[in-house]
Order: structure tokens, then C-alpha cells, then sequence
């Protein structure tokens, strides 16, 4: 029995970790909110921010791969929300190679990473004001399953 209660709770722990490292959480300023960002990236250049969102665009070049992503809030676990709720469009820069058929249009993405600022780019017709961090960590989350049965504890979402 007690083994079985063991197996569980650690399941019920790692099931609830965060996406971002510890290490990097503890970088983040915690006053500092995505309205924040999004209203004025320029005066947040170099503090660590954690963001999510589903993935526009990604693209590999000579200096490393460019993701464009659309912001969406994240849960208490870094874990983008399935809302049509945005504050608007990020550019994450990885300093090295990521395979843009995983990191692919449509699939949900949180990053922790350095803002650089604001980069103009076209969007449309329009010159678009993207906030631009460059990645530390960056996580392309698995797709929910289909599978209509969740397990819940009765407090927080599904696990």
C-alpha cells in the first residue's frame, strides 16, 4: 500500500512540473507581466521572461532558427492555454538548430529567454512591432490526446 501511495504522488508530481527549469524560473522577474512586455518591449531589453503561444512560423538560418509565435496565457505550469486570447505576435531566436518539422505551425511552444527588444516586420500590408527574446529554454509541447476520459483531483484542471 505504502508503495502504491509513493508511486502516485510522484506521479501526481512530475504530471504538475513546470516546463522551464528551476534554474530559470529563478531568473524570471515576476513583476514583470506579459501586458507589460507586450506595451513596451524596448524597456525590458535583457530581463528573463517566460512566454507561450502557438507556433505561426519557424525558420532556419545561418545564425540559428527564428520562431514567430502567437502569444497565449500559460497555466501554473508554462503550458499555453487553449483561449483566442492574445496580446499579439513574439519572434524567439535559438541560438543553434531546431527542426522545424517539430517546431512546426500550430504546435504549442513555451520559451524562457532574454528580451532584446522590439523588431519591425512586415505582416500584411503593415510594419508589425514584434517583441523579440532570445531563447534559453524552449519547449514544443506534445499534443493533447484525443482520448474524451482526464483524470482530475478536483481542485486544479486535468492532468
Amino acid at each position: 500500500m505504502k508503495k502504491l501511495i509513493l508511486i502516485l504522488a510522484l506521479t501526481v508530481i512530475i504530471g504538475c512540473a513546470h516546463v522551464i527549469s528551476q534554474e530559470v524560473r529563478d531568473e524570471v522577474d515576476p513583476e514583470v507581466t506579459p501586458e507589460m512586455l507586450f506595451g513596451s518591449p524596448d524597456a525590458y531589453k535583457g530581463r528573463t521572461v517566460i512566454l507561450g503561444g502557438v507556433i505561426i512560423n519557424s525558420k532556419n538560418t545561418d545564425e540559428g532558427t527564428l520562431i514567430e509565435v502567437l502569444q497565449k496565457p500559460i497555466d501554473y505550469r508554462g503550458r499555453p492555454a487553449n483561449t483566442d486570447i492574445s496580446l499579439g505576435r513574439f519572434l524567439v531566436f535559438y541560438e543553434g538548430y531546431l527542426d522545424t518539422a517539430i517546431y512546426s505551425v500550430g504546435r504549442k511552444v513555451t520559451v524562457a529567454g532574454e528580451v532584446l527588444g522590439k523588431r519591425m516586420r512586415p505582416l500584411g500590408e503593415l510594419e508589425y512591432p514584434y517583441l523579440f527574446i532570445k531563447s534559453k529554454e524552449v519547449h514544443a509541447l506534445k499534443p493533447k490526446s484525443d482520448c474524451p476520459v482526464g483524470f482530475s483531483i478536483g481542485i486544479f484542471k486535468t492532468f
